[in-house]
């Protein structure tokens, strides 16, 4: 069975981990505010879903928008305008409530029907000299649990994520470690 791999891109192999993508193509499936957080309209839609209910409160408070009532009140009412570094945090925190508010729908349909189909696509190794390539194909795997990658995703933990997403890819058998790092992964639910 093979061990994680420690020097990647050692021989000129390119790619991402395969956890990140997988965390990429999650943050593709939840649909959110359109209009950029720098425009009035995205900026209040954002401020809005952030401050809607006092658990919308909470949930924003420890992703990061330390404004104070006071300040998001006058932001909601075009009195004073957040500057770059708070349009930021407003944003990050609107996507990390968001995650948190759609994980378990979106656990739902990635778990229905047996599980959701994924797409592999290796590395690309083009930059690797001749005799260190790898014989590397196009692989699907069918992954039935997604409860511990969802979780992990919608936390924001990546450590967890890659663990939770190395425990289903070694369902590929000893070629996992093939598929550790990718160019592209796809999934749709």
């Amino acid at each position: 069975m093979p061990e994680r791999t420690i020097d990647f891109g050692h021989y000129g192999a390119r790619g991402m981990k395969s956890s990140e993508a997988a965390a990429r193509q999650l943050d593709r499936l939840v649909e959110g505010i359109a209009s950029p957080v720098t425009s009035k309209r995205g900026l209040l839609a954002r401020l809005h879903y952030l401050t809607r209910t006092p658990h919308a409160r909470v949930a924003a408070r420890e992703a990061g928008l330390t404004a104070t009532e006071r300040t998001v009140k006058a932001w909601l009412d075009g009195r004073r305008s957040p500057s770059r570094a708070n349009l930021e945090r407003i944003d990050t925190a609107y996507w990390a409530v968001r995650r948190r508010n759609v994980a378990r729908h979106l656990l739902r349909r990635l778990n229905a029907r047996g599980g959701t189909r994924v797409e592999l696509h290796p590395l690309n190794q083009s930059q690797v000299a001749r005799p260190h390539q790898r014989v590397l194909g196009f692989r699907t795997l069918n992954i039935r649990h997604w409860d511990a990658i969802v979780r992990a995703w919608s936390a924001g933990d990546f450590q967890a994520l890659d663990d939770a997403w190395i425990d289903q890819i070694a369902d590929l058998g000893s070629d996992w470690g093939k598929y550790e790092y990718v160019t592209n992964l796809g999934f749709a639910a």
